[in-house]
C-alpha cells in the first residue's frame, strides 16, 4: 500500500494537498519550523509535523513515496536525507537543487542508493500541452518552433533576497520554459547559442540561439531580462502555428490566415488544481513515468542550460 510523505509547508506544498486528497492517497506532511506547521494547519486543515524530516526518525521507513517541496536551497539536502531513511521513489520540485553542482551530487547519490528521483516540471502535464501534442501528431509533426523565457527583475527582486538563487535564476525559473520546449521539439543537436554583454545578478540577461533538434525540428529562441517580454512557446506544423502564451492556454493561427484564435481544451483539472499538478502527481503515484522528467534527463539538460547561459 502506498503511503506518501510531503516535505515542506510553503506555497507548493499547500498546492499538493488538494491533489493528494482528491487522489485519496495516504499522506503525512513535515516541515522544519513550528510556525510554518501552524500556518500550514490553519490554511489547509492538515496536521504538519515540524522539526524537519529528521524529527520523524524511524517513521520515515514507513513511507513508500515522497514529494519534496521545500525551498530551493534545501531541495537536494532534504532529498538525500529521506533517501538515507529508505524512501526510494521521490518527486522533487524543480529544478532539483540550488545549482548544477548540487544536482550532480544528488544524481550521484541517487545512483549509489538505487533510488528513483523525478523532477516536477508540471508544465509537461498542462492540458494545453497535451492538446498541442495531439494536434501536432494529427498534423504530421512539427516543422519548427520558437520560444521566449523573459524574466521580470522588478517583480523578482522584492521577493527573492538569496543571491545564490538569483545567480542561478535561469535554472531556478527559466528552465520551466526551456524544459517544456525541448520536451516537445526534441533535444538540440546542431545549434548555436549567443548571449548579450549585459548581466543581472551575476548571470546572463540577454539570450538568443537557433538550431535543429533530434526530431529534425528547426528552432530559435530569444530572451531579454532587461527589456519587455514574457514566457511563450510557438509550435509550427504544416497546417498551423500553435501558441502557448500564457502556457495554460492554447491558441492557433491556421495557415493562410492572420487571425489568432483560442483552441478549446478540456482544462477542468487545471482550473480545479494548480495547472498540471493533478496529472503529474497521478502519473508519479501510478508509476507512469513516460512524461515525468528523471534526474538522469535533468543532468543531461544541465549541459543545454549551461550552453544557453554561456553561449557556444
Amino acid at each position: 500500500m502506498k503511503k506518501l510523505l510531503l516535505v515542506g509547508a510553503g506555497y507548493m506544498a499547500k498546492e499538493y494537498v488538494p491533489v493528494l486528497q482528491a487522489l485519496e492517497i495516504d499522506f503525512e506532511v513535515v516541515c522544519r519550523s513550528e510556525k510554518s506547521a501552524e500556518n500550514f494547519k490553519k490554511e489547509t486543515g492538515i496536521h504538519c509535523h515540524f522539526g524537519g524530516v529528521e524529527a520523524l526518525n524511524q517513521q520515515l521507513s514507513t513511507f513508500s513515496h515522497a514529494i519534496v517541496a521545500t525551498d530551493l536551497p534545501t531541495l537536494a539536502s532534504v532529498t538525500k536525507t529521506i533517501i538515507k531513511a529508505g524512501i526510494q521513489t521521490i518527486l522533487l520540485e524543480k529544478p532539483g537543487g540550488l545549482n548544477p553542482a548540487e544536482i550532480h551530487d544528488l544524481f550521484d547519490f541517487s545512483q549509489q542508493s538505487n533510488s528513483s528521483i523525478f523532477i516536477a516540471y508540471n508544465r509537461r502535464f498542462y492540458s494545453s500541452t497535451e492538446h498541442a501534442k495531439n494536434i501536432i501528431v494529427a498534423d504530421g509533426g512539427l516543422l519548427s518552433a520558437r520560444f521566449e523565457f523573459t524574466e521580470w527583475p522588478h517583480t523578482i527582486e522584492p521577493i527573492v533576497s538569496n543571491q545564490e538563487v538569483l545567480k542561478n535564476w535561469f535554472l531556478a525559473n527559466s528552465s520551466h520554459v526551456v524544459d517544456l520546449a525541448f520536451h516537445l521539439i526534441g533535444k538540440p543537436t546542431s545549434w548555436s547559442a549567443f548571449t548579450g554583454k549585459s548581466e543581472i545578478w551575476n548571470t546572463t540577461a540577454i539570450f538568443s540561439g537557433a538550431g535543429n533538434t533530434e526530431y529534425d525540428v528547426t528552432f530559435s529562441y530569444g530572451s531579454n531580462w532587461l527589456s519587455a517580454g514574457r514566457w511563450s512557446l510557438e509550435l509550427l506544423t504544416s497546417k498551423r502555428k500553435l501558441i502557448l502564451c500564457p502556457m495554460e492556454q492554447l491558441q492557433e493561427q491556421l495557415i493562410g490566415t492572420v487571425a489568432v484564435q483560442a483552441v478549446a481544451i478540456n482544462d477542468e483539472l487545471d482550473k480545479k488544481f494548480k495547472p498540471g499538478l493533478f496529472n503529474q502527481t497521478r502519473a508519479f503515484l501510478e508509476n507512469d513515468f513516460k512524461i515525468l522528467k528523471t534526474i538522469n534527463e535533468q543532468i543531461r539538460d544541465l549541459g543545454i542550460f549551461e550552453t544557453m547561459i554561456q553561449g557556444s
